[in-house]
């Protein structure tokens, strides 16, 4: 391996052992000679095997781990590192590919519900702060905020998500105090950072004063405060629960823009709708000729994104997922459907690639 001066750093069989020597090879620009590789499996007969890296392991991974931290949180060790190194992972998964990011808040609701609308709000939150050009240091910091931003009750969360009635007074208070309890769980454990407790303290908080803990209004919220809020507002409404089905992804977007008229930032709602489109990555859709499938990128405007075909105009499942371009009369969008609406089972890996792989 290679310095980018093209100096040697590492000879074959070299074992590198800590993290700190991987980021130092990485900082001096390492590369691998192919040429050199290739004549070595030549004459060696080493089977090439290049994993692709897939974005839905990674963000599998992030949600069973920040379970385990945020649940074991007061015994654990460097816990703000911990925190970074899980919100660094969200980071690169949704850099790597955005698509296959967003496309796991609709087609990828298994597993503990608090820990995976965490890391969920994360990836919108991460594409919204990118969007507005924020430093890549601030972005991390945003997705470890939202990571721990229910902290004091994630415990209590997968309960409450269960509950057919309303909620009791103690749930109440539970829920009200839930902001200022979490950044004290995270003071208890080490963690000091102004912005990233002060986002979480004030991630209920709305526009004209109506929300909690501390009853701010616009100019007091910081900004990063609001995009965790929209975030969160819009991975909750797009997940199902025991007692009422998920909203449509553009009615919970809609329903945001329109109900949160006073109390959200509407510019931040304007670039959230830009950034994930009328119609979201995952929504179900039946297109004008019949053919229904999953919006699985972006278009040309915000109301015509790519769609992947999976069951033909007759109701039939297709051999192979068919790309749609729904800016053409003949496959535009008729109607969102609900995934209970389409009788069909697929896997991610098949919309994407590899890089969507189990």
């Amino acid at each position: 391996m290679y310095g980018s001066d093209g100096n040697l750093l590492l000879r074959r069989g070299f074992v590198v052992n800590s993290s700190h020597q991987v980021e130092t090879l990485i900082e001096r620009g390492l590369f691998v000679d192919g040429e050199v590789l290739d004549q070595a499996a030549r004459d060696k007969k080493i089977p090439k095997v290049i994993e692709q890296a897939s974005v839905l392991r990674i963000i599998s991974q992030v949600r069973n781990e920040l379970r385990t931290l945020s649940y074991n949180l007061a015994t654990e060790q460097n816990a703000r590192e911990k925190f970074l190194a899980l919100a660094k992972q969200v980071v690169v998964a949704t850099y790597l590919d955005t698509d296959v990011a967003l496309g796991c808040i609709l087609l990828h609701q298994e597993g503990n519900y608090s820990a995976r609308h965490c890391v969920d709000s994360a990836v919108v939150s991460i594409v919204i702060a990118r969007a507005l050009k924020k430093t890549e240091e601030e972005i991390t910091l945003l997705a470890a905020a939202c990571l721990t931003m229910n902290l004091s009750m994630l415990r209590q969360q997968e309960r409450l998500q269960e509950k057919s009635e309303g909620l009791n007074p103690a749930e109440q208070e539970l829920i009200f105090k839930h902001p200022q309890e979490s950044v004290q769980q995270l003071m208890s454990a080490g963690i000091r950072d102004e912005g990233w407790l002060s986002w979480i303290l004030h991630h209920h908080e709305n526009e004209d004063g109506t929300g909690y803990p501390l009853k701010k209004r616009s100019a007091e919220i910081p900004q990063n405060a609001k995009i965790i809020s929209i975030a969160d507002r819009y991975c909750a409404r797009v997940c199902a629960r025991s007692y009422r089905k998920s909203l449509l992804p553009n009615a919970a977007l809609r329903d945001i823009l329109v109900g949160g008229k006073t109390t959200v930032d509407l510019m931040l709602v304007t670039l959230f709708i830009r950034e994930l489109g009328t119609y979201p990555i995952g929504t179900f859709v039946k297109l004008e000729n019949g053919e229904i499938g999953v919006v699985t990128s972006k278009g040309a405007t915000t109301t015509t994104p790519y769609v992947h075909c999976l069951i033909g105009p007759r109701g039939a499942p297709l051999s192979a997922p068919i790309k749609r371009d729904t800016q053409r009369t003949l496959h535009a969008i008729r109607e969102v459907l609900h995934r209970d609406q389409v009788n069909i089972r697929f896997s991610m890996r098949q919309l994407w690639g590899d890089v969507a792989a189990q």
